[in-house]
């Protein structure tokens, strides 16, 4: 894909449980595999592991190892029954920002996909355990789909009894009018993995402009009477069904459609509706009379309400959810997590440690090397060797923060392997001696090297440590700072004058194909695209076309891992940084408190409110 996804790649804090989020809608593939923690701080999984109300995923292990596909049976409601849960009373979500989209085609953001789970249903979606394992199931669908002609076409079957809000049945052409929506040229926000698949394009809107001309796409067909829908693609694509679990292709009945209206006040199929926004203050949902948990695998709906208030910053809400009075005993920190002034507060605190969740981030924070200010590999090699990794994770919050990264694809991703081609790990410090003998080699000492980073605390304190490690390890640093608010405007125009920059991303689900793709694809060097190290190698681009239709996840994942490796041995376009750990606090009152393996968040649908 060659859309631009900064709107949920937000440049803001990422120290440990800061108000950074990566990707959105970070999901899971098909299989066994990937890599198990090993302890804390060696950059596989480990770290500081905290208590959680009801569990905490993802706190010593990444779930990627555990993520399998369902049977129709998986795929069948009501969800299991949280341990202990009542029903009743209302969960308040405390967050610094309000929700950007509510329209499914327009959601492309973690924040916005975790309260989307408690409206928007899709084809497909996950079942998350109390241990943060994850099966796919049919949502909407009976089952998690049936692919044939080799992951060119895929068919599913609908559930009886859906309904939406308004009592009306959720039928397949409302299924076929979401995916359409997403060609519209007022849901640019969204994925564009089906309309590529779909259209063999990415300029996928020049091939089709959506429904509202009153035609539909010859590659999706749907039967009202079998309640079957079918997808032909172009391009074949074996985790088709994984997609499909995007809130960007959820489900919006063709009758009660309002355009760009629609995400102002969207129609629910999930347990709960909307009834009151005032944006940028307050969002509250209420149930939805029409939902059936008999058709539903995946979400419990104890409480009576939910109720977010925006604006409050991670401090703010961490002193408040401390304090555990009043309302803000049933209150979570959605979205911005424990920051790095209260984080030991809170882990020396038994007491408040128990009322925490945490878990490792599916994604990775780097540094993009722009190849095409800097194309001699050497000196690409120098200034991995050279980054200071330790004492930018000091500054973030410590071992708490979350662990070094050695390799393009985080810990989860299915078949991922293990590396440190440059011993980061051993001496994540920086090694400047290595890096002075690879300049002198490439007869580039002294070379300037122009470093960009969006404004911020935590930024403006690792510039320096930054700066000091590149001067002492024979580079000519030229230090960047940037807006945050237009800092991705900025990076992502492929005439920058940048050669290094601050990033970070995240899978929309657990494979190769969602990390390497969209940043390093030659196919994704555009202003406003994510290849911002604008790698463009032959074998590189060959590579991904070969990997993405490989059927067997296994054999896909090895295929995977193996690029990673070699692109980080033979390109070095990146630095890998961290892979971040977030800590959030829930209010004495609040149950069920799990840690979502999918957005980073707490996973809002199996909250209660206690007695």
């Amino acid at each position: 894909m060659s859309l631009s996804r900064r709107d949920f790649v937000i440049a803001t804090s990422v120290a440990a449980g800061g108000s950074a989020l990566l990707s959105a809608c970070s999901g899971g593939n098909a299989g066994s595999g990937g890599s198990g923690g090993t302890g804390p701080g060696d950059g596989d999984g480990g770290g500081s592991a905290g208590g959680g109300t009801g569990g905490s995923a993802g706190s010593t292990t990444y779930t990627g190892s555990t993520v399998a596909i369902g049977t129709a049976a998986d795929s069948t409601g009501p969800a299991p029954a949280v341990a202990g849960a009542r029903t009743g009373g209302t969960i308040r979500g405390i967050g610094p920002d309000d929700f950007s989209h509510l329209d499914p085609q327009r959601i492309y953001f973690s924040w916005n996909s975790t309260v989307g789970n408690l409206y928007i249903r899709c084809l497909t979606g996950y079942r998350i355990a109390p241990d943060g394992s994850m099966k796919l199931v049919g949502d909407l669908a009976t089952d998690p789909g049936t692919m044939s002609d080799g992951g060119r076409t895929w068919t599913f079957t609908l559930k009886d009894g859906l309904m939406w809000e308004d009592g009306s049945a959720l039928t397949v052409d409302d299924v076929r009018h979401g995916i359409e929506r997403g060609f519209a040229n007022f849901t640019t926000e969204g994925a564009g993995y089906l309309q590529t698949a779909l259209t063999g394009s990415t300029d996928f809107r020049a091939a089709y402009k959506g429904p509202y001309g009153g035609e539909h796409l010859d590659s999706v067909v749907t039967d009202a009477k079998k309640r079957t829908i079918a997808f032909h693609l172009k391009l074949a694509r074996p985790d088709l069904n994984f997609t499909l679990a995007m809130h960007s292709y959820g489900a919006v009945p063709v009758a009660l459609d309002t355009k760009e209206k629609y995400d102002k006040d969207p129609v629910s199929a999930g347990p709960y509706k909307l009834k009151q926004h005032a944006v940028d203050k307050s969002m509250t949902l209420t149930r939805n009379p029409h939902w059936d948990e008999r058709t539903d695998p995946i979400r419990t709906a104890y409480p009576d309400s939910f109720a977010f208030e925006f604006g409050p910053q991670a401090l703010a809400a961490s002193d408040r959810l401390i304090a555990d009075s009043g309302d803000d005993r049933y209150a979570v920190m959605a979205y911005s997590g424990v920051p790095a002034e209260r984080i030991q507060n809170v882990l020396t605190d038994p007491a408040l440690k128990k009322r925490t969740i945490n878990g490792l981030l599916t994604g990775l924070y780097y540094y993009a090397i722009n190849t095409r200010r800097v194309p001699d590999l050497k000196v690409r090699q120098a200034l991995i060797h050279a980054w200071p990794l330790e004492q930018i994770r000091q500054i973030y919050g410590g071992p708490s923060a979350g662990d070094i990264a050695t390799t393009i694809l985080s810990p989860d991703i299915l078949g991922r392997e293990k590396f440190d081609v440059y011993g980061k790990l051993k001496k994540p410090q920086g090694d400047p001696e290595a890096a002075k003998k690879l300049l002198k080699e490439a007869g580039r000492s002294g070379q300037k090297i122009v470093y960009a980073f969006p404004q911020g605390d935590n930024y403006d304190k690792t510039k320096v440590v930054i700066e000091n490690a590149l001067t002492k390890a024979g580079f000519h640093p030229v230090i960047k700072p940037l807006d945050s608010t237009s800092y991705y405007d900025q990076v992502q125009q492929i005439d920058n004058q940048f050669d290094v920059m601050w990033f970070g991303w995240a899978p929309d689900w657990p494979t190769g194909y969602t990390l390497i793709q969209p940043l390093f694809d030659s196919g994704t060097i555009a202003n406003g695209a994510n290849n911002i190290s604008e790698l463009k190698v032959g074998w590189v681009d060959t590579a991904i076309k070969k990997d993405v239709v490989i059927a067997d996840p296994k054999q896909a994942g090895k295929a995977w891992a193996a690029l990673d490796r070699r692109i980080m041995t033979e390109e070095a376009p990146i630095i890998p940084e961290t892979y971040q750990r977030r800590f959030y606090l829930a209010g004495s009152k609040v149950g069920g408190a799990l840690f979502d393996p999918l957005f980073s968040a707490a996973v809002l649908y199996k909250l209660y409110a206690k007695a």
